[in-house]
């Protein structure tokens, strides 16, 4: 089988990921977690998403830009879960915090059979997880409304429930974190999700379900943040 350093594994990606994120993208793949990069799905200011070939099916590899995400921002979000709460305040450990947070909080959606994503592997500021779709990756809410809004909106709580009893709020829930995959919800996006001991996991809990509230009144669903609110923390 014929060798290839990092540079040359990733030479196509030449002026889109810095020589560090190279490196942790080679050590993944070059231990199985994924082929090759396939496409991008979704290009942001903290991060950037592609699908990815595994054995002839598609994996997500999530890379959390190192150089200019807002790591202030994050780290304000970050220092107030219990769980970091003696995190230095430096740019490159915040970032792997972030990405080993969402790690963290993926297997803790498995763990309470949430439909989310199953997290495959982590290194450094890089994720990869399972692809959620076919051919195509599963579209957000807000592009793919349910056929049946009120027994979607349903089972999206019923599985806010889990969350919320395996001890974690997902902190930034909206009709984009959330996609239509055959008509069933599918949370995605757990990096802003904190564990309920927080100090602002109250507070993001009821912006969560705020959002949730809004989006399915516009399909004529009657609730409200109130009601959703109830029915979670019971």
């Amino acid at each position: 089988m014929t060798q290839y350093t990092y540079q040359e594994r990733f030479r196509t990606e030449k002026g889109v990921f810095d020589e560090f994120t190279k490196r942790n993208l080679f050590y993944l793949s070059s231990r199985g977690f994924f082929d090759e990069l396939k496409s991008p799905i979704f290009v942001g200011k903290e991060s950037n998403v592609f699908s990815a070939i595994k054995d002839d099916k598609l994996v997500i590899v999530k890379i959390y830009r190192v150089q200019n995400a807002d790591f202030k921002k994050m780290y304000d979000y970050i220092g107030k879960d219990t769980r970091y709460e003696h995190l230095k305040k430096k740019r490159r450990e915040i970032i792997f915090a972030w990405t080993q947070r969402e790690f963290k909080n993926l297997h803790k959606a498995e763990k309470a059979k949430v439909n989310s994503p199953r997290v495959i592997a982590v290194k450094n500021n890089v994720l990869v997880e399972e692809f959620i779709g076919d051919d195509e990756p599963a579209p957000q809410l807000k592009n793919a409304y349910p056929q049946d809004p009120e027994k979607f909106l349903k089972a999206l709580v019923k599985d806010l429930k889990k969350l919320y009893k395996e001890g974690l709020v997902h902190g930034d829930l909206s009709s984009f974190n959330i996609l239509n995959y055959k008509d069933k919800p599918v949370i995605i996006d757990y990096s802003q999700s904190t564990v309920t001991k927080s100090s602002n996991a109250q507070e993001l809990m009821e912006r969560d379900l705020g959002n949730v509230a809004r989006f399915f009144k516009k399909l004529g669903v009657q609730t409200s943040k109130e009601a959703l609110v109830k029915k979670i923390v019971g």
